[in-house]
């Protein structure tokens, strides 16, 4: 493959809205041990770009400073000890940061191939919030087959993803979204309800499907009041798990239910935790959820696409939370 050697991403200008979202044109990556180079032909949008385009979230120590976490496109270079993928071959990963341009490198054991079936567009909006969900609602929530699941955020892509696959592996699920369309859409997927917030009580509604039981595993993204309401709806040995705090991180909780239902509080990020650990879930992934992609069980949702260089106008959508699923954009 002939490489350029200039190519488009999308440069921050400074903190600010989702004007500040500029193409911009400078040299090629280049990979260094252990990375392949990827020509990318989709990349997925999600909330933590939003928050480091308005400077909030600033990626790690080496990574690059375009926004943009997961990628999907075909190798076009490899650098020195790489040994799976060949330049051609098609892959999807998940990256620190550099996905909003043309060209990314990407840590092979992050990058997983595409699956088969699947649009560079759909395979693009799989690995944020597929590793996101595995980590969280399979590693430390310790799902199983047959106990109850339920996730806030039940349409954006995190949710969309967590209800398919805790589905799919024999869970209960229900999912809290905010309106009739958006918890229709959940109940699509393989919710068994789907909980407008904003009419009803997601911890009245969990409790009387479940005979007062509650759920065994929560997945929260937003926080605020939710943290206690989380614990009020959790199952006995329940194991509540953060990723994000739309509504906050402060609250006032009373956590004698805590040690009374011997519940555990945990939470994750995913950014800045080492190439090694992020490889320990693309081979769970590729092991558990792989098949059931293939196998057309598991799909990624695709709200919209934009051309790479209307990532400002990805950016506002994603702010008008209208969206059900994922937003992508295409190089």
């Amino acid at each position: 493959m002939t490489l350029p050697d200039q190519m488009t991403y999308i440069d921050i200008a400074e903190p600010g809205g989702p004007e500040v979202l500029r193409p911009a044109t400078g040299p090629l990556p280049t990979p260094g041990p252990g990375e392949v180079l990827v020509k990318v032909a989709a990349a997925g949008v999600n909330r933590p770009d939003v928050l480091q385009r308005k400077g909030g979230y600033p990626p790690p120590p080496g990574a690059s400073p375009v926004p943009g976490l997961e990628i999907a496109g075909v190798v076009a270079a490899s650098g020195p000890e790489t040994n799976r993928y060949k330049v051609g071959d098609r892959v999807t990963a998940l990256v620190p940061g550099g996905g909003y341009a043309e060209f990314c490198t990407v840590a092979e054991a992050n990058a997983l191939p595409v699956p088969r079936g699947l649009s560079m567009v759909e395979a693009a909006g799989i690995p944020e919030t597929f590793f996101t969900v595995w980590t969280n609602v399979f590693d430390r929530g310790q799902l199983k087959a047959g106990e109850v699941f339920l996730v806030h955020g039940g349409s954006s892509g995190i949710g969309t993803t967590a209800i398919q696959i805790a589905s799919r592996l024999g869970a209960r699920v229900f999912a809290t979204a905010g309106s009739a369309e958006k918890c229709a859409a959940c109940e699509k997927l393989g919710a068994e309800r789907g909980i407008n917030y904003r009419e009803e009580d997601f911890v009245e509604v969990v409790r009387s499907a479940t005979e007062k039981k509650g759920a065994d595993v929560i997945l929260d993204m937003v926080g605020g009041d939710y943290i206690e309401r989380n614990i009020k709806v959790a199952a006995r040995d329940g194991r509540i798990v953060n990723i994000a705090y739309l509504n906050g991180s402060k609250a006032t909780v009373d956590f004698m239910p805590v040690m009374l239902k011997r519940l555990t509080l945990t939470g994750s990020t995913l950014r800045i935790r080492p190439v090694a650990e992020k490889a320990v879930i693309a081979q769970a992934l590729e092991a558990r959820v792989w098949p059931l992609i293939e196998a057309g069980k598991i799909r990624p949702e695709i709200f919209k696409t934009f051309p790479l260089e209307e990532a400002a106008e990805a950016h506002r959508l994603m702010e008008t939370s209208q969206h059900i699923g994922k937003i992508v954009l295409t190089a």
